[in-house]
This record gives C-alpha cells, sequence and structure tokens, in this order.
C-alpha cells in the first residue's frame, strides 16, 4: 500500500464526493490546500482528537499547504453537532485561555514547521450582515433540522438557539476563505464540512473533498468523554497513560493500534496474530507513551504499572501532601491534582476508585487523615498533618 492509499485508507471512515477521485487528484502532484479547525472549547486534547491530527501531519508530510485553524470566533456560538444540547457561551477570554495549551498538546502529533495556524476571527469578524444574509440563501433550514441530534431535540422540545443554524455556514465560509480542496474532521464533522464543499462549488465553482476520519472509543467503549472518565489525554503523564491503555476493552486493541498510534499495517497483523490481549495491550501502551512522551518513559511507566497494578504494591515515588485537620477527602483530590474540580473528586469517589488507609471512601465530604491515599490504580498520595 502507497502512502496515498494508505492515507485514504487508514483511519478514514468517508471521503465525499469519493475516494478515487481524491486519489486522482493526490496522485498528479499538485500541492492541496488542506485544513483541519479546532474550537478551543476546553482546556485539553484527548486521543481521540489526536486522530484527526495524525491526519493533518500525514499531509503536511506529503507536502500539502495545511492550515490548522483555531476556531476562536466559532467558539463563541460552540458546534452541537454531537450534542444532545446547547454549548455554554465562552467569552473572549476563556477561548483564549483555552488555546494557551493547545498548540503544546498537538505539537506531540504535528510539527507546526509545515503547518500554518489560523485564527477565524479574522475574516468572521469582518462579515457585513448583508454578506451573511447571501450565504445563508445557500442553504434550507430543512437541510439543518433533518440532522438526526436536531431532529430528536426538537422531538424532546428542548430549545435550539438560531445561533446554532448559523455554525454550519461560519465553518463552510472558514473552507471557502481558504479555497480548501480538502477539508479533514471526524464523522460528527461532515454536515458542516458538506457546507464548505457547498460553497465552494456555488462561488468558486470548485470541486473540494471532504475527509471523515473514524472515532477512536474511549477506555470503555464509548465516545471519548470527560464527563464520562474515559479519555486519555495528551497531557496525561506517562505512567496514566499507559495504566488507561491497560484498562481498555480487549475489543478496542486493534482500532487503537490503527487510529492511535503510527504503528506499520502489517505489524500491527503480526501483533494481532502472535500476542494474546494482555500483552498487545502492553506494547500497544509502550508505543502510545513512546511516540507522546519518549521510549524510557514508556518503560518506566511498564515498570511502574506492573509494581502498582499487577504487583499490587505501593509505588516508590508517592508524593507527600500536608493535609489540615478537617480538610476532606475531594479536598485533597483536588490538591493532589488527582482531580481538577469538585464534581470529578465526586465522580472519582462514587465509582468507588478512591482508598484511604485500605479503605473505600464513599463520602466527598468525609474528613481525611493521615496515612496513604490512593485514587484509581495507579494514584497515590502520603498524607500528613500540617
Amino acid at each position: 500500500m502507497d502512502k496515498i492509499d494508505e492515507l485514504l485508507n487508514r483511519g478514514v471512515a468517508n471521503i465525499i464526493p469519493n475516494r478515487d477521485e481524491l486519489k486522482r487528484l493526490m496522485a498528479t502532484g499538485k500541492k492541496l490546500n488542506v485544513y483541519l479547525g479546532i474550537d478551543p472549547t476546553s482546556t485539553k486534547i484527548h486521543l481521540g482528537h489526536a486522530v484527526v491530527l495524525r491526519k493533518l501531519s500525514e499531509l503536511a508530510k506529503l507536502g500539502h499547504n495545511v492550515t490548522f485553524l483555531i476556531g476562536d470566533f466559532t467558539a463563541l456560538i460552540g458546534d452541537t453537532s454531537d450534542k444532545d444540547t446547547e454549548r455554554p457561551v465562552l467569552t473572549s477570554v476563556e477561548i483564549q485561555e483555552n488555546f494557551k495549551t493547545y498548540q503544546k498538546q498537538a505539537e506531540k502529533i504535528l510539527d507546526f514547521s509545515k503547518v500554518k495556524v489560523g485564527y477565524n476571527s479574522e475574516w468572521l469578524k469582518k462579515l457585513s450582515f448583508e454578506e451573511t444574509v447571501k450565504l445563508c440563501q445557500k442553504f434550507s433550514v430543512g437541510d439543518f433540522i433533518s440532522r438526526e441530534l436536531i431532529k430528536k431535540r426538537l422531538t424532546e422540545g428542548k430549545r435550539i438557539g438560531l445561533h446554532e443554524v448559523l455554525y454550519p455556514i461560519m465553518q463552510g465560509y472558514d473552507s471557502l476563505t481558504l479555497d480548501t480542496d480538502i477539508q479533514v474532521g471526524g464523522t460528527d464533522q461532515t454536515f458542516n464540512m458538506q457546507a464548505g464543499r457547498t460553497l465552494i462549488k456555488e462561488l468558486k465553482n470548485k470541486e473540494s473533498f471532504v475527509l471523515a476520519i473514524e472515532f477512536l472509543m474511549g477506555t470503555d467503549g464509548r465516545k471519548m468523554s470527560k464527563t464520562w472518565g474515559n479519555s486519555i489525554w495528551l497531557d496525561d503523564n506517562p505512567n496514566d497513560m499507559f495504566a488507561k491503555v491497560m484498562a481498555i476493552k480487549d475489543e478496542l486493541i486493534n482500532q487503537y493500534f490503527v487510529l492511535a498510534t503510527n504503528t506499520n499495517l502489517k505489524k500491527i497483523k503480526e501483533i494481532e496474530g502472535n500476542k494474546n490481549p494482555m500483552d498487545a495491550k502492553k506494547e500497544l501502551a509502550k508505543i502510545i507513551v513512546t511516540e507522546l512522551h519518549s521510549a524510557k518513559a514508556a518503560i518506566d511507566a511498564a515498570e511502574n504499572f506492573k509494581k502498582t497494578v499487577q504487583n499490587k504494591e505501593t509505588p516508590s515515588e508517592i508524593i507527600n501532601i500536608n493535609v489540615s485537620d478537617g480538610a476532606t477527602v475531594s479536598e485533597i483530590i483536588i490538591a493532589a491534582k488527582f482531580a481538577s474540580s469538585k464534581s470529578e473528586a465526586k465522580r472519582l469517589i462514587e465509582q468507588g476508585g478512591v482508598i484511604l488507609n485500605e479503605k473505600r471512601v464513599t463520602d466527598p465530604d468525609a474528613k481525611i487523615e493521615v496515612g496513604i491515599l490512593k485514587v484509581g490504580k495507579r494514584r497515590f498520595a502520603k498524607l500528613a498533618l500540617e
């Protein structure tokens, strides 16, 4: 399989209008305009987001003109393509704060010396109302409300903001402005990317393509989500990352090799045929940690996993936390940076993942005591009174 074939097949759910036309275009050697848009609606990128980043990286390596577009304007509205409610409205300050860590995380996948970074506020802020109305004339309300999640919200009597109808049009205008040949995004973005194809065809009489990428499932087999606690984050430390990979369902091993690593497809088949699930996951975890951190970090993480999970030892590297009399378990979990918020700490406790001195904690407001706090299978803190 040559590089173009692998790019158009590995992890690709759909190509619009069709795969053969795009392959013929790429085979001509023409440098194509490619873009991926990301709205900075949170501070972190998970391994599922990285699937499209990998595809963008492959296109950049082939010499195409690749743009990593920050939706600093579209994030003001928020895309509800994969949501069953409206997104909360973000302020410009929140959007800028969220983006601060985005590029640093994306650099684990993308070589930004080969990729241009853009901001869609540069052109969307300048659109006049007249221009916006003319763009809207290219679409119908029926197109929007026929989408599955929108139809579901209407059936359930949930509110749909008028601004949500404008989101696909704005994303389509991004594509038009960048004179895009290929739009890259997850399958949930297909409708929005089709809006780009419509505007480019209508206003430039040019054919363009949509590269819809498969979803990487979370560790529990559902879509990766912060709410469900099933995500592997690009900024996870090596020990956490290794252990999370080891926790994935066996049936997801092949999908993770294909979508979440750069492993050669031939080698993936060999691993599938020659290793039991536990050994395959160990190799998978080592590869993921190596690619996102380093080979040494992967070796150390494998040893830590063996000690703390398989042999159930308390790790030699354990953080020390001084606690005040009367502090709650939730407060200490946050202080130890095992959770980023009180709600996340509460969820960890409710899921049965918090152990204090060999006893499972069930009350988020339980008073702390000195000893060993264990959160999940791999995070430990030694507690002492201030």
